[in-house]
């Protein structure tokens, strides 16, 4: 298991580089690297933990197990469907080249059990991602890449300071490292892994990077790349109790800020990028839920994405006014329902599952969460719909059918969530989302200020989560 482990980590890096060599198998050897992928994921589920030491003295170790599992998997179904979107279009070799490289490091990231290793995937990660936001070549895109490229910098060099401050006190890079480090290394690793993640304030980079790449790029940046750094803390927060108290409170407040912007944003994309932001939420506020709930997010996320792009307009007002086509508006009920928890889709196993991990602190805040979800996907189930002229991509139905197809198989993953009182709860949460919807935010004409989202305010947005991540490992 050892060999294959590492061979299954530098298989797509390999594959990467021999694309350029045979550039017209692109797609081809693109799509055998992450099928790879999900083979390997599913073969986790059946084998017991592994730790496969690199450096012991160093404590530079990979952790694969059911855990990693989930994120691996997330990532490959996401790239898959995401080259499936593509596959017809008029994309070049260096955009396959570096998806798959993309979905290396993701999966490299995924089973770092150490910050230093940790820290050169996630270095890794964000190149490939730069390199995909800036693909366009307009300087719209260039821009935006830049700017997610300076940010994501600058949090890994607070990073780093602090891996080196848990190797003084520890003498070690393990995670484990955490309970001997002082309390100014635990707020600076955890800044750096929290705005590399978009939570909180910390990572209002994320709405405008999102929202602004091109619509397969944004697939994979909500489905996959933003949980590179985020397994990192959840195992954070599973090996220390003081670090779970920390995650599960930046859960809850990412969730609230996220689904707070959400139900009154009036633009398609960014409605889906900061609910993002509050879908993160819900994976930190409940760590023993993650794996199951970042597969469940990952699917649907990418494909209200894919959906979205392909939608006349990216503002509800105007789209309220137009005709939809009836696949797509099918595909994004199903979609929408799925994250807004209801029954026959993932996405009311994995949150019946996170709801049953909370602190009794959590519930009020995440079950209010959870009907602003409702709310907020109410706007894309309510949207007119008929017969268009506008035919669907062969492309985007293979992406859907694989997105949507893995939603409904993934139930079996908590069966145990179809309960009467369960399925009671779910649909009240959506239909009380869906009355708040019809009666307050459908009209509301709120416009939520952009300024914390700005260039020269993300520094500053950093400063103060690094104060305020003092102050709690210092409690």
């Amino acid at each position: 298991m050892n060999i294959l482990t590492l061979a299954w980590i530098t298989f797509p890096f390999f594959l990467g580089f021999v694309i350029y060599l045979v550039p017209k198998l692109d797609k081809q050897l693109s799509l055998f690297g992450t099928l790879v992928s999900v083979a390997y994921a599913l073969k986790l589920f059946t084998e017991p933990a592994l730790n496969l030491k690199l450096l012991d003295s160093f404590g530079v170790v990979l952790t694969v197990d059911s855990l990693t599992a989930y994120f691996i998997l997330t990532n490959a179904i996401v790239t898959i469907a995401v080259l499936f979107y593509c596959w017809q279009t008029s994309k070049s070799t260096f955009f396959y080249a570096q998806t798959l490289l993309l979905h290396a490091s993701i999966n490299a990231a995924f089973v770092c059990s150490d910050f230093l290793s940790l820290y050169i995937a996630l270095e890794v990660s964000g190149i490939a991602a730069f390199l995909l936001i800036a693909y366009p070549r307009t300087d719209r895109s260039i821009w935006v890449g830049l700017r997610y490229l300076f940010t994501s910098n600058v949090a890994m060099l607070f990073y780093l300071i602090g891996t080196a401050l848990v190797y003084k006190a520890d003498h070690s890079f393990s995670f484990t490292g955490l309970q001997n480090a002082p309390p100014e290394a635990v707020a600076l690793l955890f800044l750096g892994l929290l705005v590399k993640a978009g939570v909180f304030i910390s990572g209002l980079w994320l709405p405008m990077t999102h929202s602004e790449a091109e619509t397969p790029v944004s697939a994979l940046l909500s489905g996959v790349v933003v949980k590179a750094s985020l397994l990192a803390l959840v195992r954070c927060a599973l090996i220390l109790d003081d670090i779970d108290a920390i995650v599960r409170i930046f859960g809850v407040a990412t969730t609230l800020l996220g689904v707070f912007y959400a139900v009154f944003e009036k633009d398609t994309k960014r409605m889906l990028a900061f609910h993002t932001v509050s879908q993160l939420g819900f994976i930190l506020a409940a760590p023993e839920a993650a794996g199951f709930y970042t597969l469940s997010h990952g699917l649907v996320k990418s494909s209200l994405f894919l959906l979205a792009g392909n939608l006349p307009s990216r503002n509800f007002k105007e789209l309220q006014t137009k005709t939809i086509s009836t696949p797509v508006w099918i595909a994004l009920v199903i979609a929408s329902l799925s994250i807004s928890g209801s029954p026959l889709w993932a996405g009311f196993g994995a949150k019946v599952f996170t709801l049953k991990n909370l602190l009794p602190w959590q519930v009020i805040a995440m079950n209010v969460c959870a009907v602003g979800t409702a709310t907020s996907f109410a706007k894309f189930i309510f949207l007119p719909h008929g017969k268009t002229e506008e035919k669907v991509r062969p492309g985007l139905i293979a992406a859907i059918v694989l997105l949507l197809g893995g939603l409904l198989f993934a139930n079996i993953a908590y069966i145990q969530a179809y309960t009467v009182e369960n399925i009671v709860k779910a649909f009240v949460t959506i239909g009380g989302g869906w009355l708040a919807y019809w009666v307050i935010f459908r009209r509301a004409t709120v416009k939520l200020p952009r300024m914390l989202e700005e260039f020269e305010h993300l520094v500053g947005m950093m400063g103060l989560t690094l104060i305020l991540l003092f102050w709690m490992a210092l409690a």
